[in-house]
């Protein structure tokens, strides 16, 4: 009998503000940071590990959270918590014990700094039980039943959009094709497309030359952060438009930046440069003023996601027909089980997934989400692609790839979350090395 024996906790920060690799109009020079968590376990060789993504001293919240999870797992059989081996998994009654605690949930709900601790416990559970599987994530996930998926979810405030028995129907016809789009995968990759050029810090002969490698390396869209200033935002995609050629997929990205009224105008600023998308134009929680913008500003496609707390909101985004593109996050929602939530909720309303992963760790869990998505749910990669960041992948024990513009399937087993230890130690804050001597 295997038993949970407690968590071991890291805070985990990056200086990217050295390079300005990640800046954007609403954060100028992030390091970005991880909450880190191991599950410990009393076997050898046999840990979760997950994370909460942050940009500096929110690690401390964090981790302060993540610790006040610890009690509902330490000294617990492993098969309570997952499930017997070969048998149901019972991540689903983790999830809805941890969500719905009533002091907890107290706190938010759903939603903050208690709920990406959450996220980060869950994410670490579902590397535990990959790992004990022997299976990457996203072929565990693939592999279960569309009763125990569902199961895996709580309804109780998507029933008006989402009922469980149209979520077993949508995996129904999912697992049609399967083994077919598993092998197709495994061939082919998951398309990705690349953020690399466009950071706002960056100077336009940069933003020139990474677009060039962009095209050179096999992608077909970048995205260019923007909506610090107009005219700098039209110079810069002018610059990219021209390297990157008409007929190359261009999105851009506010962050959050605008209200409802400069955003439409701004995007209709945009507008000529053709942009595949703008992202995060307003407040990620202003439902209806994204359905506004939307609105003001078509035919350019609207996406959202990243900031989203929970799949209630994701559920309103779609109900109000706010968003052309949904971007969902693996670490700013409870865990692998709410994004499930979210990838169903976007297969019940025919709207295509393109996941964020701007920020550590993040192109390495989430790719998981997109290929399930594709092997086991929506059935098609049309319209769909991973965001990549082409930084701070060395420090995990088995980083994301992307080769010729797609992502490589992993096969290692677990969600691919795990830090090197000697990234921990490097970047561990303020003691590490890094942090140290300015390195």
């Amino acid at each position: 009998m295997t038993k949970i024996t407690g968590f071991e906790l890291h805070d985990v920060r990056f200086p990217t503000s050295r390079s300005l690799a990640g800046s954007d109009a609403m954060n100028r020079a992030p390091d970005y940071s991880a909450a880190y968590v191991i599950i410990m376990t009393d076997a050898d060789h046999l840990a979760g590990h997950g994370y909460a993504f942050t940009i500096g001293r929110g690690n401390e919240v964090l981790l302060a959270a993540i610790r006040v999870l610890e009690p509902f797992l330490a000294g617990q059989d492993l098969d309570e918590v997952l499930g017997e081996p070969g048998g149901p998994c019972r991540l689903g009654e983790l999830y809805r014990r941890l969500v719905r605690d009533s002091p907890l949930h107290w706190l938010g709900p759903s939603c903050g700094v208690m709920h990406m601790a959450t996220g980060a416990v869950l994410n670490a559970c579902w590397d535990l039980a990959a790992r004990r599987a022997r299976q990457p994530l996203w072929l565990l996930l693939a592999g279960l039943s569309p009763e125990e998926l569902t199961g895996l979810l709580d309804f109780r405030y998507l029933s008006d959009a989402l009922t469980p028995d149209e979520a077993v129907g949508l995996l129904e016809r999912g697992a049609v094709g399967r083994a077919e789009r598993i092998a197709a995968l495994r061939r082919d990759g998951y398309p990705a497309y690349s953020t690399a050029p466009g950071w706002l810090g960056y100077s336009d002969l940069r933003l020139a030359a990474l677009c060039a490698e962009a095209v050179q390396e096999g992608f077909t869209t970048v995205k260019l952060k923007v909506g610090a200033a107009l005219e700098d935002d039209k110079r810069r995609c002018a610059i990219a438009r021209e390297v990157l050629g008409s007929d190359f997929g261009m999105a851009i990205d506010a962050n959050q930046v605008w209200d409802v009224p400069t955003a439409v105008g701004w995007i209709r600023e945009l507008a000529p440069y053709r942009p595949a998308w703008v992202e995060e134009p307003t407040a990620p929680d202003d439902i209806l003023g994204t359905a506004a913008i939307r609105q003001g500003v078509r035919p350019v496609k609207v996406a959202t996601g990243e900031h989203v707390a929970n799949p209630v909101m994701f559920k309103q985004l779609l109900q109000a027909q706010a968003i052309d593109i949904m971007q969902i996050d693996a670490c700013r929602v409870a865990g692998v089980n709410e994004n499930l939530a979210n990838l169903l909720l976007a297969a019940k309303f025919g709207v295509p997934v393109c996941p964020h992963a701007g920020g550590v760790g993040l192109c390495e869990i989430v790719q998981h989400l997109s290929m399930f998505d594709y092997v086991a749910l929506s059935g098609t990669t049309q319209g769909r692609r991973i965001e990549w960041i082409d930084h701070l992948h060395e420090h995990f024990a088995t980083p994301a790839v992307v080769s010729r513009g797609r992502y490589l399937a992993p096969e290692a087993p677990g969600a691919s979350t795990e830090i090197l230890p000697e990234a921990l130690a490097e970047f561990a804050y303020p003691s590490g090395p890094a942090w140290r001597t300015g390195a």
